[in-house]
């Protein structure tokens, strides 16, 4: 722990009681009072009291009594909180020779599908395993593992906004390419003729809901979007594969693209046309060796395996 990201949580901690804030974790993470109350050892009626207490000192209601219980926006910020303390005293511990059960370390990632399926799982092999390590990973899209970071349910994510949580860290790690591809004979009966109106009335493969890249791509080349014709696979690898079968086209990371093309398997029908999505690191401010380690095996394997 620095002595800046002490002497911060000490302040915090002094007017905000450490029992009531691992109370207010509890209820989030298993969802119910009763929940809490069994995993803390304590009465249902016990654990309202600290959740109340907590909100008369705070002045803000920081739960919202549905079924599961979620946090507020003020309860997500002590959550975060609650989270971050537990992951320093774990790392206290351990440095004290403390760890008893030798328990492993568990370091909670948010990463989008894309770097899952091509460099991020590589990255994690270069972290030292002393002390042990486990993973813990959110696949989550890139514009949306932020999120979870804010909402404290994650230590670190790949993402595609530079703009730092409140209190976490940022860095650059470089930029995936994705490649506009289609099967050759999928190209051949819907791709042939102005390319526009073309993607606008062909079959396309999609993630999922929430996926609005092929959109976009359509979007700028001057068309209202995608056409309606949409196929949801909502896996990396499963994507790839539906859109090389000739289910529709797709926008197609290049390290997954490059050997179909090579192969004749895919064709990428507007070279001139590739798209970057910038890729950034945020992390929370903690002095957290474990995470350090992750963060500076990430940064490594991504500077080897992104566009710069």
């Amino acid at each position: 722990m620095t002595a800046t990201t002490g002497a911060a949580g000490a302040a915090v901690l002094a007017d905000l009681p450490l029992d009531q804030v691992r109370t207010l974790l509890a209820v989030v993470d298993e969802g119910t009072f009763d929940a809490a109350a069994a995993a803390l050892h304590v009465t249902p009626s016990a654990v309202s009291q600290r959740v109340k207490a907590l909100e008369q000192r705070t002045g803000r209601v920081l739960l919202l009594r549905t079924k599961p219980v979620r946090p507020t926006e003020s309860g997500a910020v002590l959550v975060r909180l609650a989270r971050q303390v537990a992951r320093l005293e774990r790392d206290a511990y351990a440095e004290l020779g403390l760890s008893g059960a030798g328990e492993p370390t568990r370091v909670s990632v948010a990463v989008n599908a894309d770097s899952l399926a091509t460099w991020f799982l590589g990255a994690l092999t270069r972290v030292s395993q002393e002390p042990r390590l486990c993973f813990e990973l959110r696949r989550e899209d890139e514009d949306h593992t932020a999120a979870l970071l804010r909402e404290g349910v994650v230590m670190a994510a790949v993402t595609s906004s530079p703009d730092p949580v409140p209190g976490c860290t940022v860095r650059f790690l470089g930029r995936m390419r994705y490649r506009p591809c289609a099967a050759p004979g999928f190209a051949a009966r819907h791709l042939d003729g102005p390319l526009p109106g073309r993607l606008a009335e062909a079959p396309v493969v999609v993630f999922d809901r929430r996926d609005d890249f092929q959109d976009g791509f359509v979007r700028r080349l001057g068309r209202d979007g995608a056409g309606t014709a949409q196929h949801y696979v909502p896996t990396s690898e499963g994507f790839v594969a539906a859109v090389a079968a000739g289910l529709g086209w797709g926008m197609v990371p290049e390290p997954q693209a490059e050997p179909l093309l090579r192969t004749g398997r895919l064709v990428d029908f507007a070279p001139e046309r590739a798209v970057d999505v910038p890729l950034y690191w945020q992390q929370w401010k903690l002095d957290s060796p474990a995470l350090a380690a992750v963060a500076d095996a990430v940064v490594t394997a991504a500077a080897g395996a992104l566009r710069s």
